[in-house]
């Protein structure tokens, strides 16, 4: 399965291009097709940056209509580089696209027609996850910690335990994120990943130059 960028209405976003996907609205934001001014210029979906709030509510809109989701129904966590994961529905829909989240997670599930999940990623790694057959869909936020803790493996068993679904059927789509030539660690990062995926680590750490650093390829571990 690829994952190619598109453009519709002037924003650019990057989905995947396996049939299945076509059955639920999707898509990773680029910085492309908002109106935020320098130094956020354009699509700034950051709350806490020191952008307008109205930039930030015009570029949600205009990212949610390029990917085919709707803007209100949008809802939002406060990522804190766990593996905790929620089941939401349409009552926990941020009430303000200019706000940040407030509940602490790294996942979200839901089988909600029309709710749209939302995680946020710079140099972590954005997985969606979608079941077509159950019509159930998760959103988690894999950084070097939540990677450890099993963040993905958490989302596919909530989504196993509380809404039925097969895994056999789960499809997984893993966004951008920062690739192992630029990802130069301290001995932590490798450690944790030891620690959390045991031998099944080893494959994606090798040494750098530099003594005592790391590189490390997240999307595959």
């Amino acid at each position: 399965m690829d994952i190619i960028q598109k453009e519709r209405h002037g924003v650019l976003f990057y989905s995947c291009t396996h049939p299945a996907w076509a059955g639920v609205a999707h898509g990773f934001s680029t910085r492309v097709g908002g109106v935020s001014p320098a130094p956020w210029d354009s699509l700034n979906l950051g709350t806490n940056r020191g952008d307008e709030p109205a930039n930030v509510q015009d570029n949600f809109r205009r990212f949610c209509a390029a990917i085919g989701a709707d803007a209100d129904t949008l809802v939002k966590n406060h990522q804190v580089h766990g593996n905790r994961v929620r089941c939401v529905t349409a009552e926990n829909r941020t009430p303000d696209l200019a706000l940040p989240g407030t509940f602490d997670g790294d996942g979200l599930v839901t089988d909600q027609p029309g709710v749209c999940l939302t995680v946020f990623s710079a140099d972590c790694i954005p997985v969606l996850l979608y079941d077509p057959v159950r019509r159930c869909i998760a959103a988690a936020h894999a950084g070097w910690r939540g990677t450890a803790a099993g963040i993905a493996a958490k989302a596919v068993e909530a989504m196993v335990t509380h809404y039925g679904c097969d895994p056999q059927n789960i499809l997984a789509a893993i966004g951008p994120g920062i690739s192992p030539c630029c990802f130069e660690t301290h001995q932590d990062v490798p450690d944790g990943l030891r620690s959390g995926l045991g031998d099944q680590a080893e494959s994606f750490i090798r040494p750098a130059q530099l003594e005592g650093k790391f590189h490390v390829d997240l999307k595959g571990a």
